[in-house]
């Protein structure tokens, strides 16, 4: 049960980043969360809207792993989008911002861990 409230909460996190990736990255909220000038957000809007969509695929993977009726099957599934998950947000954090690895690799690493183990 608790793996399972575990994935949800990611997947729930990845709707909200495809979300505010896609439509909201012009907002002033998601300009102060970045420190981002509209010129700026307006100028990277294309790759946000890209990178949202990403975001979005990664929750339906979760989604699917949910609905498979095959346990073993299921578990397989959601191995595989939570290291995608983990994998995202150690590059993010490398690349871009420390915060990801918080905001996003470690929730799934830590649901990957007691999936696994």
């Amino acid at each position: 049960m608790l793996i399972k409230t575990l994935i949800i909460l990611v997947t729930l996190e990845h709707i909200w980043f495809m979300i505010f990736e896609m439509f909201m990255w012009k907002s002033a909220y998601a300009r102060k969360a970045f420190g981002m000038t509209m010129e700026v957000a307006t100028s990277s809007e294309k790759l946000a809207k890209n990178q949202g969509l990403y975001n979005g695929f990664l929750a339906a993977g979760l989604i699917w792993s949910m609905l498979v009726s095959n346990p073993a099957q299921a578990r397989e599934i959601q191995i595989f989008f939570l290291a995608c998950v983990s994998v995202a947000g150690a590059y993010g954090a490398a690349t871009a911002n420390v915060r990801i690895l918080f905001l996003q690799a470690f929730p799934a690493l830590i649901t990957l861990a007691l999936l696994i183990f």
